[in-house]
């Protein structure tokens, strides 16, 4: 049996889970995937104090609370950051980070680094009332969508979950100074439809940082994937269980 530990992206919920966890669940393995602080259940907790740090210690407060070790710990877009730091507070209780359609920072980098466009998304919310909060991205044409969930259903469902990204969380840089976490394997998920113009994807690294060549696999669906393709997902993800 492995520990998944989901963790989902900006605006995003552990609601946007829900059909991958039981699929890992069904496959024998134990799944987490809690709401950040500011989503979901805890989106009462928003606030211009709510950044990066503070997403790094809810995940690492639920691996020592519940003692999880040898975990298979997956981010999401933004989560990326907060997985690679992570990783860089406790190396030994992680035995593989999964990078899903994410942001990959260097050491001391922050999410404006490690995704320019997203200081556009800044510098719109410092023109409003409420400067510290970004609001959810709008939805886009097919095959964009939102976050690349075009089915109505599922827009509307994805929609209802969302909450409003602290920009804290941008500007807050990641330390990534443990050579420990080095020896953590990788895996980098793409996803491959409706990519939104002005994001941009860093090539991976042809070895990881362990020196083992890298593993880069792709979906061809939206961003949203554990969404639209959440069997495909699943199936990827048991691969490195």
């Amino acid at each position: 049996m492995s520990t998944y530990l989901l963790v989902h992206g900006a605006w995003h919920s552990g609601q946007s889970w829900e059909r991958v966890v039981p699929l890992l669940t069904a496959a024998g393995h134990r799944v987490r995937a809690p709401s950040l602080t500011g989503y979901g259940d805890r989106a009462h907790l928003l606030s211009p104090d709510v950044g990066l740090e503070t997403h790094v210690e809810d995940v690492v407060g639920l691996i020592v609370e519940e003692d999880l070790t040898d975990v298979v710990l997956v981010g999401h877009s933004y989560a990326g950051l907060v997985i690679s730091s992570v990783a860089n507070r406790v190396p030994d209780r992680i035995a593989h980070l999964v990078y899903l359609d994410a942001m990959v920072p260097a050491h001391g980098e922050t999410a404006v680094d490690a995704q320019p466009i997203t200081q556009v998304l800044i510098d719109n919310a410092a023109k409003t009332d409420a400067p510290w909060r970004i609001p959810p991205l709008p939805e886009m044409p097919p095959p964009g969508g939102l976050f690349g969930v075009t089915d109505p259903a599922d827009v509307a469902w994805l929609r209802a979950t969302l909450s409003d990204q602290p920009v804290l969380c941008l500007q807050q840089p990641v330390q990534l100074d443990n050579p420990a976490a080095d020896t953590i394997e990788r895996t980098h998920i793409h996803c491959t439809v409706g990519v939104p113009e002005g994001i941009t994807r860093r090539p991976v690294p042809p070895v990881q940082p362990n020196g083992s060549p890298a593993q880069v696999w792709e979906l061809p669906t939206g961003h949203d994937c554990m969404i639209t393709l959440p069997a495909d997902l699943t199936n990827l993800l048991l691969k490195v269980g």
